[in-house]
């Protein structure tokens, strides 16, 4: 029967050494008070100490919420996760070598669980060749202290794919918002549907236990049978939170009603992304989209798309999706990245991820934060001069980009660039002190040979130009009108690229306050 106690008891009954999973993206699915309690008691005790944090998402606000939590040191051994940028201080202890650290695909984290719940060895995959987690170029190895080997190439019917290895899971301590008292779970408020279940059913099957932490409780035989997400039979102990601080539905906001399905918010309501590069580059990508696509819109940039989209008229005629399970409705940006506005459905993260794998996105937009010759991207792994490595993870920008018919990279051509838009054209006054095209990657998030052999159709697009892989070359196909293409472009690169013989302008409309040119 499952027990209601606190969260500092919750704390204490976790034992050192233990493989600790939880489930979320940003805070939503985060037991916030919980993970308090944890770093507290190792600072009073010295226990739990060694854990080894399994998760899939970036959790936390980027702050002190969070994953982060736990960036003590002694208090983690060894962390596993899709994202890890936004724990800072578990983030310093890895690059300090003090934490083992791998970084996983976000879509095969969130599935082996449910391997793990069946007793199966593991997940076998073609997510991540060619990639930093194909065990031939990095393993998913973060730092200098990570020895474990835990992915293998495996050869089935003559093709090559990523094994991912199984491990039991001792303790899941999770998030919900109302428990019943039998420990059934809803998810009411939230606004994705986490992959909690899993977690729940990989550490009971694994012999662990189960602690869920919610905002509200309810008396036996009151929950909808539908709406329960996590049964009471999996739940061993559950938190009802003390502080509405440990219940924040995202980064930024406690609970919007359009989020959780509670309510329809009309799309006026929706902030109107300002005229800059972001929006001229949003713009682009935008004019690739077609009626009736399936599109996964990544953070930062390419999460613009769906305010330009909104904002043109057009946001009913595609069907915008993320990862975390939402079809339809308008992606929200950060700080509520994850969610979506009006959504017309949501399923469970790792349904999501299936389809993904499967090929069911027509096309992706996702960052670039540096490319190479060879049409590579990293997005995950990075050393800044002055700064020391900064180690974010591909969250699931490996499923996505390997999986999406076709995927569009979207960012500023260089960091830094002072420029201006006015005229229907791009003034550039500083070149820009970080270059984001290099002859080669310092970590390969997506393997532009591979997507080439794949027949994917791959565009890289900028505020100065677009790129399209073509024959495993990088090509100029478009250019901004006030820009050079020797001076602005190709001397603000590593590596000379191809020019199309039909080489464009992009369209100058792109460059006005009021754009009216998407068609689809």
């Amino acid at each position: 029967m499952v027990e209601f106690i606190t969260a500092k008891e919750a704390a204490g009954l976790i034992p050192d050494n233990a493989t600790v999973g939880v489930a979320g993206m940003g805070l939503s699915g985060w037991p916030e008070e919980i993970a308090v309690a944890i770093a507290e008691n190792y600072k009073a005790t010295g226990h739990p100490r060694d854990l080894s944090m399994k998760q899939g998402s970036a959790l936390g606000d980027w702050k002190e919420r969070g994953m982060t939590r736990f960036g003590v040191e002694g208090l983690v051994s060894k962390w596993s996760a899709a994202h890890i940028g936004s724990a800072f201080a578990m983030n310093d202890l890895v690059r300090a070598n003090k934490i083992a650290c791998h970084c996983l695909p976000q879509g095969v984290i969130v599935n082996l669980w449910r391997e793990i719940a069946a007793h199966r060895p593991g997940l076998l995959t073609k997510i991540g060749l060619g990639t930093f987690v194909d065990p031939r170029i990095e393993g998913g190895k973060m730092n200098k202290v990570t020895n474990e080997d835990i992915v293998e190439v495996v050869n089935l019917h003559g093709e090559e794919y990523l094994f991912y290895k199984s491990f039991p899971l001792d303790v899941a301590i999770l998030r919900g918002t109302t428990a019943d008292r039998n420990g059934n779970i809803t998810f009411e408020n939230e606004g994705p549907i986490n992959e909690g279940l899993v977690v729940a059913q990989a550490a009971k099957n694994s012999g662990g236990i189960v602690i869920v932490q919610v905002e509200y409780e309810a008396a036996k035989g009151t929950l909808h049978p539908k709406n329960v997400k996590i049964p009471g039979a999996l739940v061993d102990y559950v938190v009802i939170a003390t502080d509405k601080r440990a219940c924040w539905q995202t980064e930024g906001t406690y609970y919007e009603p359009a989020f959780a399905g509670n309510i329809k918010k009309p799309l006026d309501g929706i902030p109107v992304v300002p005229l800059s590069e972001r929006k001229v580059i949003a713009r682009r990508c935008a004019a690739e989209l077609r009626k009736g696509d399936i599109v996964n819109l990544g953070v930062g940039i390419p999460a613009d798309v769906a305010s330009v989209a909104a904002e043109e008229g057009h946001i009913e005629d595609i069907i915008l999706t993320t990862e975390s399970g939402a079809f339809g409705g308008v992606p929200a940006s950060q700080p509520n990245f994850g969610s979506s506005y009006n959504a017309e459905a949501n399923i469970d993260h790792g349904y999501m991820f299936d389809f993904y794998d499967g090929g069911g996105i027509d096309v992706a937009v996702l960052g670039l934060a540096q490319a190479d010759q060879h049409g590579n991207i990293n997005v995950s792994k990075f050393f800044i001069p002055g700064f020391g490595d900064r180690l974010t993870g591909p969250g699931g920008f490996i499923n996505i980009s390997q999986s999406s018919k076709k995927v569009i990279f979207a960012g500023t051509f260089s960091a830094k660039c002072r420029m201006e838009i006015s005229g229907g054209a791009l003034v550039i006054h500083e070149a820009g002190k970080g270059m984001k095209f290099l002859k080669e990657v310092e970590q390969v998030t997506f393997s532009g040979e591979y997507g080439a052999r794949s027949g994917q159709e791959i565009l890289y697009v900028t505020e100065r130009c677009v790129f399209r892989l073509i024959e495993g070359k990088m090509t100029v196909i478009e250019i901004a009108p006030g820009v050079d293409l020797e001076k602005d472009i190709i001397g603000q690169m590593e590596f000379i690229p191809e020019i199309a013989e039909d080489l464009k302008l992009m369209d100058s409309s792109l460059f006005c306050e009021d754009w009216g040119g998407l068609r689809l």
